[in-house]
């Protein structure tokens, strides 16, 4: 079987994209799935940042079309581009510190803006301190 190199990369891409959604699907850690790493990592490798983009987004939908749409979806597909954003500023300098300092950028942003719909959801109250207690229990 002779692939051409353009049915490779689809190969390649279309795997990608299932073994992120499907790392959503199974049992796992609250907020841990590869679709963060697949967002840096596309952002880092992909010269074409459409593409780069277009993949972790793919995952998302994919794997939301199955778990069910939800409220807080803009802010995680907001921060998945910012993880994106993250790895193109990776592309002209790739290091093992960047590549660590980049993954914790992103997993902390991450944190950060999904966990604050909790916080003036109601649950909490708005007060530096509601805020606090919020992160806390997040």
């Amino acid at each position: 079987m002779n692939l051409t190199t353009e049915k490779k990369q689809i190969f390649v891409v279309s795997g990608l994209i299932l073994m992120a959604a499907f790392s959503r699907l199974i049992p796992h850690p609250f907020n841990f799935t590869a679709i963060g790493a697949l967002a840096l990592f596309s952002g880092a490798q992909l010269a074409d940042k459409r593409l780069a983009y277009i993949l972790p987004f793919s995952a998302l939908l994919l794997s939301d079309l199955i778990i069910g749409f939800h409220s807080t979806m803009l802010p995680v597909y907001l921060c998945f581009a910012c993880t994106v954003w993250l790895g193109t500023r990776l592309q002209s300098n790739k290091s093992i510190v960047g590549t660590a300092a980049f993954s914790f950028t992103g997993s902390v942003v991450f944190f950060l803006v999904t966990n604050l719909p909790i916080w003036y959801g109601g649950f909490y109250p708005m007060t530096v301190s509601g805020t606090l207690v919020s992160y806390t229990a997040a």
